[in-house]
């Protein structure tokens, strides 16, 4: 199931609840005792830059699924969030060797070149998002040229900080017709997360075939389940076209052409009310488009980003400045939140991102 540990890190004493949970994800994950080791200083270093430089903010780590089908197995993905004053220059933070008097002397550098992905964004006045992922082995050579190509990341968060989220995401790659879904199981809980993780478990073997096949066939499958919301978009990259069709409270954004456009669900849940005829919308895609699916625990009203340096970051940062972005402390997440983001080129994580 889609386990998330949520942590919360206001103060010091939060710096080891943040090293237990990603000890245990490394166990689910299985991965070694030395990278196991590696995730742990990640998140340390992190959690630890949280309390001296911004005053707080919160920890997610999760599983998730290496892409491309690499057959490298789940990754252990940290995210850090916070509302601080941002990082004042990023290029000499990110430096390798660079720490300041507060930090553990592993410093963000350190962090990028142990750590298989690494990305960061920071805005002064906004905060920073920093994700990490960490795989089974150490990095290959950052040296080569990244495969370019369709990419995609994303964040997902349980309400009330429960073991398990109650929505899924999961990117399968086929050739020139990659396919993303999400899916946000009914209610919440272990019960929520069965729906929505089977959803993602059948999209291997139905990523061939046109939305609005995969929705009538998730129907069926989904029928022990409580049902979920379900929102598939799938590229044709030879033609350039956006395919996008969804059921329940799932939605999304496209960015095409320097302009936001909505991507509209059909009311219903898969696997219990679907519609009797499903609408698939059709847009064009671009190597600089951008799409942002998401639950309907993020707020109806969020603002897209049009920040430059962030829309070229890597998805998962996109998605977690969205997240982070989209509430606050006075505004209560009153569901399960998933966002996913597919961007149109680019390669591996690597880059950092600033703006001035």
């Amino acid at each position: 199931m889609s386990r998330v540990w949520d942590v919360p890190v206001d103060d010091s004493t939060r710096v080891r609840d943040v090293r237990v949970a990603v000890e245990e994800a490394g166990a689910c994950a299985g991965l070694g005792p030395d990278r196991t080791a590696t995730a742990a200083l990640v998140a340390t270093e992190l959690a630890t830059n949280l309390i001296r430089h911004a005053e707080g903010g919160r920890m997610l780590v999760d599983l998730v699924e290496r892409p491309h089908g690499d057959g490298r197995g789940r990754s252990v993905q940290l995210v850090s969030l916070d509302h601080g004053p941002g990082i004042p220059d990023v290029a000499v933070a990110m430096s390798d060797g660079y720490t300041t008097a507060a930090s553990l002397g592993a410093g963000l550098g350190t962090c990028r070149r142990i750590a298989n992905d690494f990305g960061l964004h920071s805005a002064p006045g906004r905060g920073t998002v920093a994700v990490a992922r960490i795989d089974h082995h150490p990095p290959a050579d950052r040296t080569r040229t990244p495969a370019r190509g369709p990419r995609a990341g994303g964040v997902n968060v349980p309400l009330g900080r429960a073991e398990h989220s109650g929505d899924a995401w999961s990117l399968v790659d086929d050739g020139d017709r990659p396919t993303l879904l999400l899916a946000d199981g009914l209610g919440h809980g272990a019960k929520a997360a069965e729906a929505s993780d089977t959803a993602v478990g059948a999209l291997r073997g139905l990523a061939g075939l046109p939305p609005d096949e995969i929705l009538r066939r998730l129907g069926r499958t989904l029928r022990p389940t409580r049902g979920a919301a379900v929102a598939v978009a799938q590229l044709d990259l030879a033609a350039g076209r956006l395919y996008f069709a969804g059921i329940g409270n799932v939605s999304g954004r496209l960015r095409t052409g320097g302009r936001w456009k909505p991507l509209l669900s059909q009311p219903g849940i898969a696997g219990a009310q679907a519609p009797a005829s499903l609408t698939v919308q059709r847009e064009p895609w671009q190597d600089d488009c951008l799409l942002v699916l998401h639950s309907d625990g993020l707020p109806g009203r969020w603002t897209p980003p049009d920040d430059a340096v962030l829309l070229g970051c890597d998805p998962a940062v996109v998605a977690a400045v969205i997240l982070r972005d989209s509430g606050s402390a006075a505004r209560a997440v009153g569901d399960d939140t998933c966002v996913a983001v597919l961007s149109g080129g680019g390669g591996a994580m690597g880059g950092d991102g600033s703006r001035g």
